[in-house]
């Protein structure tokens, strides 16, 4: 029962006024399907359904900090009460917030694994039995990063999306008996605003994250990253892969080629671990 194309479905989508979500949702409702946009920016949401509307699609819009639980639980009774059924969920908000070690603060934990984290568990936990209750078939897909698979720095947003992988790769082993398909998005470098996430600071944190350095080496790497993200791949083209990989099935959608060697010598490293005890046998 899987879903062999997204035409005809519903489909919810969080970080969805901007960047990467805007981009899965336009190419969603461009395929036919009906979509729900969830953001936290009210502004951003409405410029991005105006938009979408030009072509006659079938949107929607719900405002939400999916990093409150109960926030995004209204979302998704917002989103039956507006198309009955729901066939996609795309776990896709996402912030880039606090640095390495020696600059962590528990706010930052905190706000960057509720959003990136938290909030994707949540919407997996209260979408999946919607998605299950109507026999139809669905698709998963949580956006992760290239930072999910290749680590280099010991920051929230890489352990958050490290999570993100690992939750993936579980759940598409447990939900494909329900008939649910699981797909995790690790995007290289794509023009989206994650380097404003400063952005949609909630109130409860302001004064407790603290804004990035203006000078040193971290401060040189935050603006290298900037500039990579500024001339990064459309979203849009983005959204097309998201749709190819739920019609498809694909376990991992991927952007580009770029980090594959990092990848692979990543897990060139893990065998090397093997190897150091290979021919040894462990005590019981």
């Amino acid at each position: 029962m899987r879903v062999k194309e997204v035409a005809g479905k519903t489909a919810f989508v969080t970080g969805a006024a901007s960047g990467i979500g805007l981009g899965i949702a336009t190419a969603f409702a461009q395929a036919g399907a009906k979509v729900m946009l969830c953001d936290i920016e009210e502004a951003a949401l409405s410029a991005a359904l105006e938009q979408l509307r030009l072509t006659n699609v079938d949107v929607d819009g719900v405002k939400a900090d999916v990093s409150l639980k109960a926030e995004l639980a209204a979302a998704a009774e917002a989103t039956t009460a507006r198309y009955g059924k729901v066939h996609i969920l795309v776990n896709n908000a996402g912030v880039a917030g606090g640095g390495p070690y020696g600059t962590w603060t528990d706010a930052s934990w905190n706000w960057t694994l509720g959003v990136n984290l938290m909030a994707t568990i949540w919407g997996i936990e209260i979408f999946g039995p919607l998605i299950e209750q109507h026999g139809e078939g669905g698709h998963i897909v949580s956006t992760a990063s290239l930072a999910g698979l290749i680590s280099g720095a010991s920051t929230a947003y890489n352990v958050s999306k490290y999570g993100v992988v690992a939750l993936s790769e579980g759940l598409r082993q447990e939900l494909a008996p329900r008939g649910i398909g699981v797909s995790v998005l690790c995007p290289g470098y794509v023009r989206t605003q994650i380097m404003n996430s400063g952005r949609n600071l909630p109130k409860r944190f302001v004064g407790a994250v603290r804004a990035p350095p203006t000078s040193g080496p971290i401060a040189e790497r935050i603006d290298q990253i900037r500039e990579r993200v500024a001339q990064g791949i459309d979203p849009l083209y983005v959204g097309e892969l998201v749709r190819e990989g739920i019609e498809n099935d694909w376990p991992y959608i991927f952007t580009d080629l770029e980090f594959e060697p990092m990848v692979e010598a990543r897990f060139a490293g893990i065998k090397q671990g093997f190897d150091h005890i290979r021919g040894r046998t462990p005590k019981r």
